[in-house]
């Protein structure tokens, strides 16, 4: 049995990557007192806002149920910022369902609907 020996002859390489991150945050399209800008969401939130808010769960890939759970709207609310990349935080999240439910939830499936 023989012995073999390796050689190196050449030191690692360091390789740099760089990368550019943008941020890419927005504001929401609407206002959240802007409920009229679409009447035909602002009429189903004011008469059954059940069904708009599973709407707005289901479009945005969640149960329809989910509206339903307590502390759930704030969630679906913090998601859909996630999701489009709106400024804001948790805390602004939770004192729009919290004090202005309805026009919230009017301003989600408007901006669902303006971003497809």
């Amino acid at each position: 049995m023989a012995f073999q020996s390796n050689v190196i002859n050449s030191q690692p390489q360091v390789s740099v990557t760089s990368y550019t991150v943008s941020s890419g945050s927005s504001d929401w399209s609407s206002n959240v007192c802007d409920c009229c800008e679409d009447c035909g969401i602002c009429l189903c939130a004011t008469f059954v806002p059940c069904i708009l808010a599973c709407k707005v769960a289901q479009d945005n890939g969640d149960s329809c149920c989910v509206p339903f759970l307590p502390g759930a709207m704030i969630a679906l609310r913090t998601s859909i910022r996630s999701r489009y990349r709106i400024n804001g935080s948790v805390c602004d999240d939770w004192v729009v369902m919290a004090c202005l439910p309805l026009c919230g939830l009017c301003q989600m499936a408007r901006e669902q609907k303006m971003r497809g």
